[in-house]
């Protein structure tokens, strides 16, 4: 009698073509959630979903409606309530495509071009939601899947997701499971298969303060009225010391320590000093002191002014001491730092440190914690061992420096952690012009995820 998994395996390189064409049928879909008149294609995109995981043997396939764009739902639970389940996490929205005339090739005609397909939601994501159910689908055209599998694939991840913790707090029994898969992280390299446990939270915060009731002239008012903008420059300037850590009261005093252990995964990882100088043109790296790039970006909690306004900004110039300056401000957490504590923390900044000739106020834009797995979970070294498997060589655990609220979403509401995987390349071009999927790289994750499933029965 032929081993279930080999059988599985063989039938997924049997089938390559027929997973790249339905990739490419998929990705023909301009399902770009931003803009409203792409609601029927949004519509087509789920549709289209559901008719394929239909296809592949899932059950309870259905179109869940929200107040925004709609979630897909199918499962598959013959395995019984003694195997684990997992729920799959995915979204079919896309971002836009523009500028147009940046593209090699048009968006959303999928073309292949040596080992890449380029197309807008190629690799993100797109191609991670077929690879999960091109597995499923492998296993069970072979034999019986050895687990529960429940899919969610929502249409709102590329504006944020707003209605996405409203449909799982609604549907909590529905969605019950023992852990969710996130596909949608990606790896450091093509030959080095990444889990990220560990992803940062945020809270961003628009700085506003006023001086006098209007602009005024700057010679006749300059060096008597405080200029807003100077005291804006001034605050931002004391909120990080000569050692690049962040000056907010407090701010480190709920900050979880790296290990040793930790640090040398992290030390694994290949993007050195001079990758960061290579990727970003910077003429030298800056950072906290006693922390390598890699920890500082995906370990560390960081302080960023992401914008700022005031005064006179057109061409030519204007002699004007303004009445009022702004700066947009996001800080990064790492695991166990609460937003609603560091904003805190950035008000006591502001009273100590703000000047009487200035009003001022903070408003909280958006927040939401950081998220952190267990490295040593049974299914993160389910996965850990078929990635291996997959590719040859030991998979890299991974502290991402952004933020995906998903994650947190099924942790607070769910109860559960989240396997965050992918087999997108920091080379994609993600939310850019001509996004492309590495396809030899997709077909071994086909492979890693079916070895990832049978793991888990075991």
């Amino acid at each position: 009698m032929p081993d279930p998994r080999s059988s599985a395996l063989e039938f997924a390189n049997q089938h390559k073509q027929r997973f790249l064409d339905e990739l490419v049928e998929f990705s023909r879909i301009p399902s770009i959630s931003t803009d409203p008149e792409r609601n029927p294609e949004i519509q087509a995109a789920a549709e289209w979903l559901v008719e394929h995981v239909g296809d592949i043997g899932l059950q309870n396939v259905k179109i869940y409606p929200t107040a925004g764009h709609p979630v897909v739902y199918g499962d598959h639970l013959a395995a019984g309530p003694q195997a684990p389940t997992v729920l799959i996490y995915g979204h079919y929205d896309v971002q836009p495509a523009e500028p147009l005339e940046k593209w090699d090739t048009p968006p959303f005609e999928p073309t292949q071009r040596g080992e890449n397909l380029y197309a807008r939601g190629a690799s993100d994501m797109k191609g991670q939601v077929a690879a999960t159910a091109n597995a499923v689908a492998a296993i069970l055209q072979t034999g019986s899947l050895p687990i529960n599998v429940k899919f969610i694939i929502e249409g709102e991840e590329e504006i944020g997701s707003p209605n996405l913790p409203e449909f799982i707090e609604e549907h909590r029994e529905l969605l019950a499971c023992d852990f969710a898969l996130n596909p949608d992280t990606g790896m450091i390299a093509p030959d080095l298969p990444t889990i990220t446990y560990a992803l940062r939270g945020l809270a961003y915060f628009e700085l506003r303060l006023w001086g006098p009731d209007q602009d005024l002239h700057s010679g006749v008012y300059g060096g008597t009225v405080h200029n807003p903008a100077q005291v804006l420059a001034d605050l931002i300037a004391g909120m990080h010391d000569e050692k690049g850590r962040v000056t907010l009261p407090g701010f480190y005093e709920d900050v979880r320590a790296l290990s040793e252990e930790e640090r040398a995964e992290i030390a694994r990882l290949p993007k050195t000093a001079d990758w960061y100088l290579e990727n970003t043109g910077a003429p030298a790296l800056w950072g906290e002191e006693g922390y390598t790039p890699e920890e500082r970006v995906g370990a560390r909690p960081t302080l960023e002014i992401n914008g700022l306004y005031s005064g006179f900004t057109g061409e030519g110039s204007k002699t004007v001491l303004p009445a009022y300056a702004m700066a947009k401000i996001s800080c990064r957490l790492v695991p166990d730092q609460d937003p609603d504590v560091v904003h805190q923390q950035l008000l006591q900044y502001l009273e100590a440190n703000a000047p009487s000739t200035v009003k001022w106020e903070v408003i909280t834009m958006a927040s939401g914690p950081a998220a952190i797995s267990d490295r040593n979970s049974r299914w993160a070294q389910a996965y850990l061992k078929a990635a291996q498997t997959s590719w040859g060589v030991v998979p890299v655990f991974k502290r991402e420096g952004g933020s995906v609220p998903v994650v947190t979403t099924f942790h607070e509401i769910l109860g559960i952690e989240s396997v965050n995987i992918g087999f997108g390349l920091p080379t994609d071009n993600l939310h850019g012009p001509n996004e492309k999927l590495h396809l030899p790289t997709w077909y071994k994750g086909i492979d890693a995820l079916i070895h990832f499933f049978f793991n888990l029965a075991n």
